[in-house]
């Protein structure tokens, strides 16, 4: 485990920012966001809109408490939602259930049962499950809608990438999208994308990087990669067992 626990609002934003710019949660101050991102500076004014993210932000609560670790926003905690760490075993999954709960319980509607069966099963505070297993998308595809579902939950998740080429503003990055085979969510074979670079992250051809929409979030270690390889791949599980069930049984 890391000691360094600075910064953690810059890695945040990092990886917060991408869905931010297309609309999709967070503060509604862009611009500022923007500015952070580029800019690499940690101040309170950056705190106040990492605050924002009612999504995440109360998952980094979470983290922290269940670890003793007074600031949400320590790096290590940081890390914990988005990549994953040995800090999200000490989330209680009672306490993560009344979370999950609270928020998200009326705009889940029908589909709640589905959300708590996943916490149950084995849910941790990860940005990974708050994909799978919170958002819709996965009851939407056990109705047969499956290709929005499909390109949201790929996009949305934290991927990873091995850098294939750069150039000034984006970043050739060979990862393995998720695909839909025979009723389960999958990862494909890997193939190219070409992601937007990162003013804030310097990457060289051979670096594994994180991806969050069409952009590079950060590098990351050995350890770092095996985490988020490991996190996403017990959510996968989650809902591909989910997704087993038939509409029926699941509807009652």
């Amino acid at each position: 485990m890391p000691r360094d626990s600075g910064d953690g609002a810059g890695l945040f934003v990092r990886y917060a920012y991408p869905p931010n710019r297309l609309g999709y949660c967070g503060p509604e101050d862009v611009d500022a966001l923007v500015e952070y991102s580029v800019s690499a500076v940690s101040d309170p004014g950056l705190r106040q809109l990492v605050m924002a993210f009612d999504g995440a932000y109360p998952y980094l609560e979470l983290i922290a408490a269940a670890a003793g670790i007074h600031d949400p926003l320590d790096r290590r905690v940081v890390e914990a939602y988005w990549i994953g760490n040995r800090l999200l075993m000490n989330v209680d999954m009672a306490l993560l259930g009344r979370s999950v709960t609270e928020r998200f319980r009326k705009r889940a509607g029908r589909d709640w049962d589905r959300v708590a069966e996943a916490v149950w099963a084995g849910g941790l505070a990860h940005h990974s499950f708050h994909v799978f297993a919170v958002y819709p998308w996965a009851g939407l595809m056990r109705e047969g809608r499956i290709d929005e579902p499909l390109h949201v939950m790929d996009r949305c998740r934290i991927r990873w990438g091995k850098v294939h080429a750069v150039e000034e503003d984006s970043v050739a990055v060979v990862s393995r999208p998720l695909e839909w085979v025979d009723g389960a969510l999958i990862l494909s074979h890997p193939q190219v994308e070409v992601v937007q670079a990162s003013p804030t992250v310097a990457v060289a051809v051979g670096d594994w990087v994180s991806l969050h929409w069409e952009w590079v979030c950060d590098t990351l270690t050995a350890r770092q990669l095996a985490n988020l390889r490991g996190f996403s791949a017990h959510h996968l599980r989650l809902v591909n067992e989910e997704l087993a069930v038939p509409l029926e049984a699941a509807v009652g």
